[in-house]
């Protein structure tokens, strides 16, 4: 697969000196596998579209300078050996910097209630009143400060977006693994395609003329999805993740998609080389342009 001028100089790196972390047989090895990440140059954060489809995506799809850091973040801290058992000891002050760090990203959020259906969710907005807008999907943690910096960074973008964050979970975030597996369990996937699908919308009538999604882990799942479902998205970039059969077929994607899997992920049938060379394939039936990277 090779890169596009438009993403030529990403250059995919795991730092030597971080942690290798649990095994495949760890409760953790899950987590582990998402911090496999890549680096993005600001020119190529800049540069993702794509250039073919630009009256249609030029705005609207992204990649977030930064990501990589913030993943790279995530990688050292969840995989240090004293803190495999638990993402966030709550009497420690790596709790108090996290809640300090959650509470300068909250400040710069309007919470908004959106309607869809019979139901009303929360939803994050910051960034630029009528400018482009972005979607941005959660982990499976939920919307937790991270998920925020990544938005606040997207907005930041070159003349800048407006990025929204539908609360999926409905307040509800995790802490440890075996929480966010059981949230990530418990998710109605048709009603987050919804929720989705309300919140572009929303970005629409209320000044963003475009429109993408961008998503990580069951995320990246959810925003794959959406470009298969969701006519009024107008691209999508994912972050290692695929959607089920039962949610969606990227065969039949609508938009134009980007996505980014790490070559060391053991997610399988997910968000391993396998996964995304099978998304690849599906992808390359359907005419519309996309890119796939290891």
């Amino acid at each position: 697969m090779g890169i596009p001028a438009a993403s030529a100089s990403v250059a995919r790196q795991w730092p030597s000196s971080a942690p290798i972390g649990p095994t495949a047989a760890s409760p953790l090895a899950h987590a582990a596998s998402r911090c496999r990440c890549w680096t993005l140059s600001r020119e190529a954060a800049s540069a993702c579209v794509f250039p073919e489809v630009s009256s249609r995506s030029d705005t609207a799809c992204v990649v977030a300078m930064g990501t990589a850091q913030l993943l790279l973040r995530r990688a050292s801290f969840l995989l240090t050996p004293s803190l495999l058992l638990r993402r966030n000891p709550v009497h420690s002050s790596l709790f108090q910097a996290r809640a300090a760090m959650a509470a300068d990203a909250a400040s710069q959020f309007q919470k908004i209630q959106i309607q869809r259906e019979d139901t009303t969710f929360d939803a994050y907005v910051v960034g630029k009143e009528n400018a482009p807008g972005v979607v941005v999907l959660q982990e499976w943690w939920g919307v937790d400060y991270e998920v925020k910096n990544h938005a606040i960074h997207i907005s930041q973008i070159g003349d800048g977006y407006r990025a929204l964050i539908p609360d999926l979970y409905r307040g509800k975030v995790a802490l440890e693994v075996a929480e966010a597996q059981h949230l990530m369990d418990g998710l109605d996937w048709q009603g987050a395609i919804k929720d989705i699908q309300a919140s572009v919308k929303w970005l629409k009538e209320n000044g963003s003329s475009k429109v993408g999604v961008t998503g990580y882990c069951m995320g990246g799942a959810l925003a794959i999805a959406s470009g298969v479902l969701v006519p009024e998205v107008d691209a999508v970039v994912a972050f290692y993740g695929t959607p089920s059969s039962e949610l969606a077929d990227p065969s039949k994607a609508q938009a134009p998609i980007q996505a980014h899997f790490g070559e060391l992920d053991s997610f399988v049938g997910f968000a391993d080389v396998t996964a995304a060379k099978s998304l690849e394939e599906k992808l390359k039936s359907t005419g519309v342009s996309h890119e796939v990277h290891i």
